[in-house]
């Protein structure tokens, strides 16, 4: 491997014999700062961004750097059953779903095949070989070896190389995530490359951005990995607030709607939330005014959000809403209207 230091100097010194095409190119695409050996930060963000995406079946396999190849026979929870193609997913989710606050299990049955982060398929015969695979995953996502998924890579992208004098040699188009991972994960020590910018990205959310040089390809990288981070922080406080709603029950301590509060309206009644999405309002003073059924769901993005919906009773139907967590603690949670933050509601643990 070349060390970046000794690249630097050697643009520096070429780039004075420059012709006037090698110019033209420069130009466009950014001057030396984006050319690149195979050691550099722009190689392994191309390389990690264009690994294989295992993370669409981690609710089967709990495992982001590969995925299971279908079909596959599994129990879960207990039941058995055979995925065929992928719109059966459902089926494992459905089960994995009916309760929240149940110890899901998963038993996958030997053998089956995983495709891994490099493309290559392999069969699976027995657990050893599979924790192997489970093992070589968390040691990549230790040392930040592991896929970039949250950015994909609009295609066809032009390639550019150059020798180590910094002059032209050829250029390549680039078609899919497989050739680029393949193509950067092969580069030669020898050679360097740069990027045709600009090129596009579509990020998680769908969004599709314009990257104009490597300095913005690592910026928005950067940028997208510190979002998946906030969303993953969002699902594991949601997770906990689930646990904390089946702890007990809880009444309504304030709901305020244009500067008022009436949560004297629900003085009498206290709200009990099952494992199986429903929640019912009790009145605990008079014992013959019949239950208020309703749902509940805990759900997450970068915030977390509970949305209940009651039917039947237009006092709780107030409370139809879905409500964004701004805090919560073993005794109270403290929420806010997602469509009007002049809403909140609070709910005190009894």
């Amino acid at each position: 491997m070349k060390h970046l230091k000794f690249l630097t100097a050697t643009l520096i010194v070429s780039i004075l014999s420059f012709t006037s095409c090698q110019d033209e190119i420069d130009s466009e695409n950014g001057n030396r700062e984006n050319t690149n050996s195979a050691a550099s930060p722009t190689a392994n963000n191309l390389e990690r961004s264009s690994m294989y995406d295992g993370s669409f079946d981690d609710f089967l396999d709990g495992v982001s750097c590969s995925s299971i190849l279908l079909p596959v026979t599994a129990t879960i929870n207990n039941t058995e059953i055979t995925i065929i193609n992928e719109s059966q997913y459902n089926l494992v989710l459905n089960i994995l779903g009916e309760f929240t606050n149940d110890d899901d299990s998963i038993e996958l049955q030997f053998p089956f095949s995983v495709r891994l982060s490099n493309y290559t398929e392999v069969e699976i015969t027995n657990q050893t070989e599979y924790d192997a695979v489970i093992n070589a995953c968390e040691t990549a996502e230790n040392e930040l070896k592991n896929a970039i998924n949250c950015i994909d890579i609009n295609f066809p992208i032009t390639i550019l190389t150059f020798d180590l004098n910094v002059e032209q040699t050829g250029s390549i188009v680039i078609e899919s995530e497989q050739q680029l991972y393949t193509y950067m994960n092969n580069f030669d020590d020898n050679t360097l490359f740069s990027v045709n910018y600009p090129i596009t990205a579509t990020l998680n959310n769908d969004t599709v951005i314009e990257i104009t040089s490597d300095m913005d390809l690592q910026a928005s990288i950067t940028e997208c990995l510190g979002t998946d981070e906030t969303m993953a922080e969002a699902e594991e406080n949601a997770l906990e607030l689930e646990a904390i709603l089946l702890e007990s029950k809880f009444k309504v301590e304030s709901l305020v709607s244009a500067g008022v509060d009436s949560a004297n309206e629900f003085a009498d009644y206290t709200i009990d939330f099952a494992n199986n999405l429903t929640c019912t309002a009790e009145n605990t003073v008079n014992a013959t005014i019949q239950d208020i059924e309703g749902t509940y769901e805990v759900a997450s993005e970068l915030e977390v959000f509970l949305s209940l919906t009651f039917s039947g009773n237009a006092t709780f139907e107030l409370l139809n809403n879905t409500w964004e967590v701004t805090s919560y603690s073993n005794n109270t949670i403290s929420l806010q209207s997602s469509t009007n933050t002049a809403i909140t509601l609070v709910l005190n643990k009894i």
